[in-house]
């Protein structure tokens, strides 16, 4: 039997073993035997009625065309039936059909009351029940598909004619859902509990609570249910089945009822016809009969489904003890467990990260806010690749658990909402032990006791003496390919992470080093803990087991930490005298006090020369030198260029063209060192501090330094300079541009979602604390096409202003704006403008309250 036949690829492979066999074991030849097999042993069932067409012609085409079997011919009929088969009259003209046969008509009730959801269930229908409970009749069902076939045969009521014909093919079919069968094969279908319909999810509840999260498990189980004594059920599936903890009753049942001779993993290519990673599937066979051990074949990571049938029919299988299954609790299925051998839980907790549910808001890049900060806090994340001090980037804004986060979780404290868990993870905070990716790879950096996020978790040592070896074993990648072995999907659970395998015994000494986690390192500029300096370096000391200074670097970050410093920016690490610092860290941080005479007072550093500043080149050369120190040369500079994609050519044209738009790049279009320009390449440009660029800033930049440049070019208009019209015209647009930001009238306006109307920035008023995503957006709306960039900006960030993802509470102060611009009520829409007038109006009416 194959209860989800589809066009009857497993009959057809059935057909073409079975014949042989036949063959061999009765003497028969061709011909007879493809009409036993036909008569005696293939059986069909599936939800769709053309499928099953198909399913009946691949079978008469296989079957005629079989050597020696005679050719095209009348054959016996096929025990083919669509489980789907929908009754669409009225239950009084159904039963008409009876013409009062009281038997028949006590049948087709039955078959009514079962089959009216067939469309829905198809092969899940048991005809030993109903919807509710019990038994559904007295009469078996074969009985039952004997008295309506018999009394429908010379049935010639032409008006009910096709009547008859649908009730003997519902018939048939409970037939064959009744069956008893020794060898069910099919390849089940799939749909998460989540997108079923409503007549589906209550027959799970109702008959398949340990299955009812996929229409797989639950077709499996209907199934087993249908094998005869000493048969087994051959099925593929999913490969979540054998460990994911919704399947742990499921797989009790199996254990406890059934047996589970042979597993082969299989992967997600493991499909010819399929493409693309579909779903990871297994095949399982499972019979009747209790045992001690299951074969298991993983060939997940072969190559094309003919290197998978090679390696099903070659490979070896692992035997798995079923004690080792048992001991542990959530019963997973897999190679390497051991009854005697502990799991990670025995050793280490692990808890969820927190979230809110609306990250944009809380959550932002540690370099778009000054820090310290009484408001802000570290944040801790996944780290992008497995590094001892790595995904400390974020900053949370926490305001001491009484602010904003705190208000918007008290609101919604009775709703299934996200701000819910805002604090979960609290018990780990403080406390040493290693950060894990939830989803993706699973990467892993060491735990140093802040905030962490919700796309983590962390695993604290029970004994923090563990820590070590602990650190060493998921380093090593050993934990990732255990993990895999039970939770094969993109994401994974914090309790799964405890369930893979470990022995401390193992991990005691390896090659692996362990940096001190109580002095983290990093030379990443993006990081928090990064010491600053332009070219300082850190490294691990594998012989010494400590960090160590190391060659001055002169990789691609170093002149964006050298323009930074330029611009007056200075990192977390240099001014939290409280933030923990590997002692060779600390030491660069000290050299950058050295450094602090470069950084521009105003935050403002423009390219040419203008009142009476040097040019940003000869300002950022002479702060290299000193950095550098002995080192610094023509060679040193020429590295440096190479490092940026600029081989061949200088430092000021590296500046004008390509600093922006890589800084963008590596601040993950955060950027705070904005470069802003007239459109020229002679033209005027300037760098600016983002935290420094307040009203009063720009208009330093907009009639100080702008304005002395317009002085410039008319006086080299008077003296006949070449280009010089051309520059005053670039630079008065410019001018006229940056006066519009000054004003701050719709579009030059900044629009804050989270903010009522009475709050929203008036003007160049930014607030920090609400990100560079939205402050930066007056700069790009300028609409001057001739500019090359965006705005009067000199390159356009990847920065956007569509709706963020989720939906706001009611109590949000922008919640009813969605429909106004094609949306829904609730929507978090972001590229929204106001006015001057109704900013002012609501702040006045706020004032006068």
């Amino acid at each position: 039997m194959d209860p989800c036949c589809g066009s009857g690829h497993f009959l057809v492979a059935a057909l073409l073993m079975l014949v042989p066999m036949r063959m061999e074991l009765e003497g028969l030849n061709a011909r007879d035997a493809v009409d036993a097999v036909l008569r005696d042993n293939l059986h069909g069932l599936e939800i769709d009625q053309r499928c099953v067409e198909l399913a009946a012609f691949a079978l008469a085409l296989t079957a005629w065309r079989y050597p020696d079997a005679g050719g095209y011919r009348s054959l016996p009929e096929l025990h083919l039936a669509c489980s789907g088969l929908p009754i669409s009259v009225r239950k009084s003209t159904w039963l008409d059909l009876s013409q009062n046969n009281n038997n028949l008509s006590n049948a087709l009730e039955k078959l009514y009351d079962q089959f009216k959801l067939a469309p829905q269930l198809g092969s899940l229908i048991d005809p030993g029940k109903t919807l509710g409970s019990g038994t559904l009749f007295e009469t078996s069902w074969r009985e039952v598909s004997n008295i309506i076939e018999s009394t429908l045969e010379n049935y010639s009521d032409d008006n009910k004619n096709e009547l008859s014909i649908v009730a003997k093919g519902t018939a048939k079919s409970a037939k064959l859902l009744s069956g008893k069968y020794h060898l069910i094969a099919t390849n089940v279908p799939y749909l998460k509990r989540g997108s079923q319909p409503e007549q589906l999810t209550k027959l799970a509840d109702d008959f398949y609570t340990d299955s009812k999260q996929d229409l797989a498990t639950m077709m499996i189980s209907r199934w087993i249910k249908s094998l005869d004594h000493g048969g087994i059920m051959a099925t593929v599936s999913m490969q979540s089945m054998l460990t994911k903890k919704g399947y742990t009753n499921l797989r009790q049942r199996l254990l406890d009822e059934h047996g589970v001779p042979l597993v082969a993993r299989l992967g997600s290519g493991a499909f010819e016809a399929i493409t693309g990673e579909v779903v990871s599937v297994a095949l399982y066979f499972i019979n009747n009969s209790t045992q001690r051990k299951i074969n298991f074949i993983d060939i997940e990571k072969t190559d094309g489904t003919q290197s998978i049938i090679f390696n099903l029919l070659e490979n070896s299988a692992e035997k798995i003890d079923i004690a080792d299954i048992t001991a542990d609790p959530a019963l997973r299925i897999r190679v390497g467990a051991s009854a005697s051998a502990g799991y990670l839980r025995d050793y280490a907790d692990a808890l969820h990260g927190q979230g809110v549910g609306d990250g944009i808001a809380f959550y932002k890049k540690h370099w778009e806010r000054e820090l310290p900060s009484s408001d802000w806090e570290y944040y801790q994340l996944a780290p992008a690749t497995t590094a001892a001090f790595s995904g400390r980037e974020d900053i949370v804004l926490w305001e001491k658990e009484r602010g904003r986060m705190a208000e918007l979780a008290k609101s919604v404290r009775h709703l299934n909402h996200k701000a819910q868990q805002w604090r979960s993870g609290k018990p780990n905070w403080g406390h040493k032990g290693i950060v894990i990716s939830l989803v993706g790879e699973k990467r892993a950096t060491l735990y140093t006791g802040q905030i962490y996020g919700e796309n983590c978790c962390v695993v604290i040592p029970k004994n923090s003496s563990d820590i070590q070896r602990i650190w060493r074993y998921v380093r090593s990648g050993v934990f990732a390919e255990e993990l895999l072995k039970i939770e094969s999907g993109f994401a994974a659970s914090v309790k799964t992470m405890l369930a893979v395998p470990y022995d401390p015994n193992t991990w005691e000494e390896s090659h692996i080093p362990f940096p001190d986690i109580n002095k983290p390192f990093s030379n990443d500029p993006v990081q928090w803990i990064y010491h600053g300096h332009p070219c300082g370096s850190v490294v691990w000391d594998e012989e010494a087991k400590c960090t160590a200074h190391g060659t001055l670097r002169t990789d691609d970050t170093v002149l964006q930490v050298a323009v930074a410093r330029l611009l007056g920016y200075r990192w977390p690490a240099e001014k939290d005298p409280e933030m923990e610092l590997a002692e060779e860290q600390r030491e660069w941080v000290n050299c950058c006090e050295e450094l602090l005479d470069h950084a521009d007072r105003d935050g403002i550093v423009c390219l040419p020369a203008v009142r009476g500043e040097r040019r940003a080149v000869d300002r950022l050369e002479a702060l290299l030198a000193d950095a550098y120190g002995d080192q610094w040369s023509a060679t040193t500079r020429g590295k440096l260029l190479e490092s940026v994609d600029h081989a061949g050519k200088d430092l000021e044209s590296w500046l004008r063209d390509k600093f922006f738009a890589q800084h963008c790049k590596l601040f993950q279009n955060r950027p705070f060192i904005w470069h802003i320009w007239d459109g020229l390449k002679d033209g005027f440009s300037a760098l600016v501090n983002y935290h420094k660029l307040d009203y009063k800033a720009l208009e330093t930049l907009t009639y100080t330094y702008l304005g002395d440049w317009i002085t410039q070019q008319k006086k080299q208009i008077g003296e006949g300079v070449d280009g010089a019209e051309g520059r005053l015209a670039a630079a008065e647009a410019l001018q006229k541009s940056l006066e519009l930001i000054l004003e701050g009238e719709e579009p030059y306006d900044i629009f804050v979602r989270w903010k009522p109307l009475e709050e929203q920035p008036i003007g160049w008023h930014p607030d920090l604390n609400d990100g560079v995503r939205l402050n930066i957006r007056p700069f790009l709306s300028v609409p001057d096409v001739k500019r090359r960039g965006a705005g009067v900006l000199v390159h356009k960030p990847n920065i956007h202003w569509k709706k963020d993802r989720g939906k706001d509470v009611e109590s949000a102060p922008w919640y009813n704006l969605g429909p106004q611009l094609g949306g829904a009520k609730g929507d978090r829409i972001n590229d929204y403008h106001l006015t001057l007038a109704a900013k002012k109006a609501a702040s006045k009416q706020a004032e006068g309250k």
